[in-house]
């Protein structure tokens, strides 16, 4: 793995990440405030200047997660409000970027939300998938790409591996959503790192029939077209997350 997107997750977060990416070749970033971190101080004038830099890739990651009891989904869903408002407005100013979608437990709530708005639905990307089948296709239909980590090969993550087998492969990434989720053979090593990302893919390959070079190809062309990323060098593979 020779190229990465690091992501933010608060509004501090993504000035940092965009240092991270200035210092390092083939290194891109993102700018967003996560649901989890909604009832954390947002500076939001931060994200726009952060955005406004051609390595800054994405807006987000944003979304809900109904897994975790705080922040109250209520305060979630006001920050995601206000942020999909503001990514209205900055594309309307030039900033247009994809936007990667934090969902957990949180399909039915979510959804909704960004059909409620008029950011083109082929630009998002639900990140670190884990529904069900049933949630894939929903996401499918409502436009989105889908990105899967480690998770998809964990033995007791059938129904993971059974949404990504309903996923077209130019609607499909990899990622590592590093430092956790090591895929097999590392489940449980930390932290998880970038190279890893390898093995999901093979995993997904397999899953799909596809020989692994090949499909390793697609995944990256998925990832590079998406972002509007162009590297530097030559890559196996694009670590999206």
């Amino acid at each position: 793995v020779t190229v990465m997107i690091t992501i933010a997750t608060t509004s501090d977060g993504s000035a940092e990440n965009l240092e991270i990416a200035r210092a390092h070749e083939n290194i891109w970033c993102s700018a967003g405030v996560h649901p989890l971190y909604a009832d954390e101080p947002i500076t939001w004038d931060r994200i726009r200047t952060v955005g406004q830099d051609p390595l800054c890739v994405a807006w987000g990651e944003l979304g809900l997660d109904g897994f975790h009891p705080e922040p109250k989904i209520e305060l979630q869903r006001e920050v995601l409000r206000t942020q999909l408002e503001k990514i209205e407005q900055w594309s309307r100013e030039g900033l247009e970027k994809p936007v990667v979608i934090h969902c957990r437990d949180a399909y039915e709530l979510l959804l909704p939300e960004l059909e409620a708005v008029s950011l083109p639905r082929d630009r998002y990307v639900f990140h670190c998938f884990t529904g069900t089948p049933l949630e894939a296709e929903r996401v499918l239909e409502f436009g989105a790409m889908i990105s899967f980590t480690g998770v998809v090969t964990y033995r007791n993550a059938k129904e993971v591996a059974e949404a990504a087998k309903l996923v077209p492969e130019d609607r499909l990434m990899v990622e590592t959503d590093a430092p956790y989720l090591s895929p097999e053979p590392l489940r449980g090593s930390y932290p998880n790192e970038p190279a890893n990302v390898v093995h999901t893919a093979r995993f997904l390959a397999a899953l799909h029939g596809r020989a692994e070079a090949d499909f390793e190809r697609s995944l990256d062309e998925n990832a590079c077209r998406f972002f509007g990323i162009t590297p530097k060098k030559p890559r196996p593979i694009v670590d999206s997350h």
